[in-house]
């Protein structure tokens, strides 16, 4: 069985037939998935979808493309939506200099806030990064992350930042780029990584593994993501679902 730690299936992709998204990859053995929201409307989506399905959860925090919109109040919002029983991280956040949307000083500035709020309510994190790693773990150093840990969503780095990143009690997750033909650094990566920090996700509709790439990519497709990595790693696709869905639920606190 397969846990996706990060899907959108609150994204309007999935508007006419999340139903049917949904029965494919209980169809292609993915029995849990965390539903990521990231601003207002999306967050409202995510809690809405996690409720509506028992093995469904929800992550809920503020995007750093957007930091600029989050209000006191929304803070406040997210720290009562934690208390929710389908909450199970806070997130996606971060930095992302790739975009110029929102100031970085603000971005960082947002990132620390829900860090604090992570340690605050007890809850992992999961982070966001697009060309902005020494800023991320320098904040994540700072900020004391490894009172809660946390994932590095659709992990790129080298193996170096992911040892860092691993020292901070934060575990690694890999998505569709680690199929791809060229993801050289991505591989080595991955192959690198002991098994009690590895996760597995999709980020769908976004990421497409091969051999789908350049189409919508669905929580289902976590399998390929699943079967590259344990090919990587010499072991059967079986072991690598059972480890990757075990640490996945013992990050989330899941007892199911």
């Amino acid at each position: 069985m397969l846990f996706d730690t990060h899907v959108h299936l609150n994204a309007e992709q999935y508007e006419d037939d999340l139903q049917e998204v949904i029965n494919r990859a209980l169809e292609k053995g993915v029995q849990n998935m965390v539903v990521v929201g990231f601003d207002e409307p999306t967050i409202k989506k995510a809690i809405q979808i996690a409720e509506t399905y028992d093995f469904i959860y929800a992550s809920v925090g503020w995007h750093p493309v957007d930091a600029v919109d989050m209000t006191d109040e929304h803070l406040a919002w997210i720290e009562e939506l934690a208390q929710h029983p389908k909450v199970v991280a806070l997130g996606e956040m971060g930095l992302d200099y790739h975009w110029d949307k929102s100031p970085k000083e603000v971005q960082k500035d947002v990132f620390r806030r829900q860090i604090r709020l992570a340690r605050k309510v007890n809850l992992p994190i999961i982070i966001h990064n697009r060309d902005a790693t020494e800023d991320v773990v320098t904040i994540l150093k700072e900020e004391h992350v490894e009172e809660v840990g946390g994932i590095m969503h659709c992990f790129t780095g080298s193996i170096e930042v992911a040892n860092q990143c691993m020292d901070m009690n934060m575990y690694i997750s890999f998505g569709g780029p680690v199929t791809f033909k060229n993801a050289k650094k991505p591989k080595e990566v991955a192959t690198e990584l002991p098994l009690d920090k590895l996760l597995i996700e999709t980020d769908c509709p976004y990421l497409t593994p091969h051999p789908f790439r350049g189409t919508r990519n669905e929580p289902g497709y976590v399998s390929y993501v699943a079967e590259q990595i344990a090919e990587l790693k010499g072991i059967t696709y079986e072991e690598l679902a059972d480890i990757t869905t075990a640490n996945a639920k013992k990050l989330f606190g899941i007892n199911d």
